[in-house]
């Protein structure tokens, strides 16, 4: 019983570390294209004060679209929700490695206890 229960939580702590890496990797890799392209536009403007004026534009449309036009503000923010999946992986990774680590470390027999001794060699 007990091997089984470890092979489980090892499982999670497996699982946890191999979807939170895949969604760092998704996460970072969309956000190193979005930066590159974002990064293109905006050098391309004249200087600080239009890309101010760009932005503020896009807020108004944005404010615009989501009181006279549900339908296209619901999809805009659709597509910006489905954008950010990878996300979502990184949240159930990062939740599989918590729960698999507190409960490693909740358990005084699992931890690893250091001596006096050993906190005097290192330093």
């Amino acid at each position: 019983m007990a091997t089984r229960q470890t092979s489980s939580k090892s499982l999670h702590a497996v699982t946890g570390a191999l979807l939170l890496s895949l969604g760092l990797l998704l996460l970072f890799a969309n956000l190193d294209e979005v930066a590159a392209r974002v990064s293109d536009s905006f050098s391309s403007t004249a200087g600080a004060f239009s890309t101010v004026i760009e932005i503020g534009l896009a807020g108004m449309r944005a404010v615009q679209a989501y009181f006279f036009d549900h339908h296209t503000f619901q999809a805009g923010l659709h597509s910006i929700l489905v954008s950010f999946w990878p996300l979502v992986l990184v949240i159930i990774g990062a939740t599989l490695l918590r729960s698999a680590i507190s409960k490693r470390y909740a358990n005084p027999r699992l931890a690893r206890t250091f001596s006096p001794r050993e906190y005097e060699s290192e330093s």
